[in-house]
């Protein structure tokens, strides 16, 4: 059973940064993708950015391109965010699934989530 633990979020002026953490312990090999997604409040729950461990492609959601990254460091994947905005306020959750699929569907979607972390709170203030 995969387990994931997050850390990291808080809150931050506009145009500041923060950074993301989630441990996953549970993984073997590396056929696997993680991801970050983030729900507002009255929001549906969003995809932000997802990584496939066998490679490190990345994929990221319109709205965060050029501000976030996302990288891995063996079973645990990190969110820089910078530039961050008022409208990047939301519960951030990490996410991960038991295949690769994330490479063929160009990101991480919701449905195909096997596991998820307990969230952290992101808030950003103008």
């Amino acid at each position: 059973q995969v387990q994931l633990v997050e850390s990291g979020g808080g809150s931050v002026q506009a145009g500041g940064s923060l950074r993301l953490s989630c441990a996953a312990s549970g993984y073997t090999g590396s056929n696997y993708c993680m991801g970050w997604f983030r729900q507002a409040p009255g929001k549906e729950r969003e995809g932000v950015a997802s990584i496939y461990a066998g490679s490190s492609s990345t994929f990221y959601g319109d709205s965060v391109k050029g501000r976030f990254a996302i990288s891995q460091d063996n079973s645990n994947v990190y969110l820089q965010m910078n530039s961050l905005k008022p409208e990047d306020t939301a519960m951030y959750y990490c996410a991960a699934t038991d295949g690769g699929g994330c490479v063929w569907t160009g990101g991480l979607r919701r449905a195909d989530v096997n596991y998820w972390g307990q969230g952290t709170q992101v808030t950003v203030s103008s």
